[in-house]
């Protein structure tokens, strides 16, 4: 059994390869003629402070009305993990995922929250919408 270490490079895991790698997908939504509700929770949301470099912690609340499409659900989970060592404002985090959804889906309304942990004393919430929501 050789004791040296081991010299070679690790190479990326699958994980970190899908994130790096993924797409926002998007999918046939089955009712289209009907204004229903679709919310998603994510209570691991997670990104850097861009001035500290510090992580900062959210639950994101996505809800939306689609129109002729909806999100595949793996995609959107790898897409948001993709966030976890980028460095970004509260503001912006919230904001650039009601854009990137809203120019993939077209719903009829979106509303996408992000509810950060407290840090510094402070607690940050940024609620961000687009279009107008249906009676359901």
């Amino acid at each position: 059994m050789d004791a040296s270490p081991n010299t070679d490079e690790p190479s990326e895991l699958y994980g970190a390869t899908a994130i790096r790698e993924n797409t926002l997908e998007q999918w046939p939504n089955p009712h289209p003629e009907r204004p229903y509700l679709i919310s998603f929770d994510i209570p691991e949301f997670t990104c850097l402070c861009p001035r500290s470099g510090f992580p900062d912690f959210a639950l994101i609340k996505i809800r939306y009305q689609p129109r002729d499409w909806i999100v595949e659900l793996r995609s959107l989970k790898l897409y948001i993990n993709g966030y976890r060592d980028h460095p970004i404002s509260h503001e912006a985090a919230a904001n650039q995922i009601l854009d990137d959804l809203v120019s993939l889906l077209q719903p009829r309304w979106m509303r996408v929250t992000a509810d950060f942990s407290v840090r510094g004393n402070i607690k940050t919430v940024v609620r961000v919408d687009h279009g107008v929501r249906e009676q359901t």
